[in-house]
C-alpha cells in the first residue's frame, strides 16, 4: 500500500460539519463513536506548515479510526497562510475559537468535556500545543482569553514545537517568517506569544511522538523541547519512533499508529505509557 494513501484518498465523511464562526474556514468535522456517550474527545489539528493548500481532509482517516475506538473527534479547520486573515494572528484566533466552541458542542452532543485531549500533526502539533499554552498569556497581550478551554493533555505528532528554532532551520522554505510576518528580530513578541517553547512550562500533560527519520520536521525539535520542558518540571514524555518519517504518525494503517492510540489512552484513561 502507498504509505501516503491517506493524503490522496478521500476520507470517510464526518457525522457533521459544524461552523464555529463566520468565515468559510471556521468549521470542524465531528465524528462520534457508537453508543450513547458521553464520549471522551480528541480535538484534532491538521498540519501542512500552516499553508492554505493543505486542509483537514487528510486527517479524516485517523479521526474515523479513533471514532471506531470510542473517541469523539472534533477536527478543526482554520485560516492559513494564503487566506485572508491567515497567519498571525488569525490562525491562532481560529483554533482557539474552535477549541472554545467545545462548550457549545457539549450542550447538544454526547461529549465528556472533562476528558478532552488536543492532538496535532506537524504545524498542527504546534497549534495543538499552543492551545494548552495560551493559559500562560496575560491580560492585555495579543491572543489573551480570560477563560480558555484547556485540554487535559496534548499529543504532539512530529510537532513544530519551537518557532524560533524552526525559523533558524528555515523549515519549508522559511514558512515561519511568512506565518508570523517577520523574523524573531523583527517581531519578537509574536515568537514569544505564539511558540509553545517560549511559553513553557505549560502545566498540562504532554506526549511527543516523533520519527527519527523525519525530514520535514527534524526530531531534534521534539528532543530539545522535551529536555527543556522536563527540566522545568513538566509532565512530559517523548516517544522516539525509530525509522519513521513524517507521515507514518497520521497513517492509521502504519506500524507506528498503535503508539499514537496508546498515547491518547494514557491521557484520557489514566494508563501508563512507555517513553521517557
Amino acid at each position: 500500500m502507498n504509505p501516503l494513501w491517506m493524503l490522496e484518498t478521500p476520507s470517510p465523511p464526518a457525522d457533521a460539519r459544524i461552523p464555529y464562526g463566520e468565515s468559510v474556514h471556521h468549521f470542524g468535522d465531528l465524528r462520534l463513536p457508537p453508543g450513547p456517550g458521553p464520549h471522551p474527545v480528541v480535538v484534532m489539528v491538521h498540519g501542512g506548515f500552516w499553508r492554505a493548500k493543505y486542509d483537514l481532509e487528510h486527517v479524516g482517516h485517523l479521526c474515523a479510526d479513533l471514532a471506531r475506538r470510542g473517541y469523539a473527534t472534533w477536527s478543526l479547520e482554520y485560516r492559513r497562510v494564503g487566506h485572508e486573515g491567515g497567519g498571525w494572528p488569525g490562525t491562532f484566533e481560529d483554533v482557539a475559537r474552535g477549541m472554545d466552541f467545545l462548550r457549545t458542542l457539549g450542550s447538544s452532543q454526547p461529549l465528556d468535556l472533562s476528558r478532552v485531549v488536543a492532538m496535532g500533526h506537524s504545524a498542527g502539533g504546534h497549534l495543538a500545543l499552543w492551545l494548552a499554552a495560551r493559559r500562560r498569556l496575560r491580560p492585555g497581550e495579543p491572543l489573551y482569553s480570560p477563560d480558555p478551554f484547556i485540554p487535559r493533555g496534548v499529543v504532539v505528532l512530529a510537532g513544530v514545537v519551537d518557532l524560533e528554532r524552526a525559523h533558524a532551520l528555515r523549515l519549508s522554505h522559511d514558512i515561519v517568517t511568512e506565518f508570523l510576518g517577520g523574523t524573531p528580530t523583527q517581531v519578537p513578541e509574536r515568537y514569544r506569544l505564539g511558540s509553545p517553547a517560549a511559553l513553557a512550562p505549560l502545566g498540562v500533560r504532554q506526549i511527543l511522538l516523533h520519527g527519527t527519520e523525519d525530514e520535514p520536521v527534524p526530531a531534534s525539535l521534539s528532543t530539545d523541547y522535551h529536555a527543556r520542558a522536563a527540566a522545568l518540571g513538566e509532565d512530559i514524555h517523548l516517544i522516539p519512533l525509530p525509522g519513521a518519517g513524517h507521515f507514518e504518525l497520521i497513517n492509521p494503517l502504519s506500524r507506528e499508529w498503535p503508539r499514537v492510540v496508546e498515547a491518547l489512552g494514557s491521557l484520557l484513561g489514566g494508563d501508563s505509557i512507555s517513553g521517557r
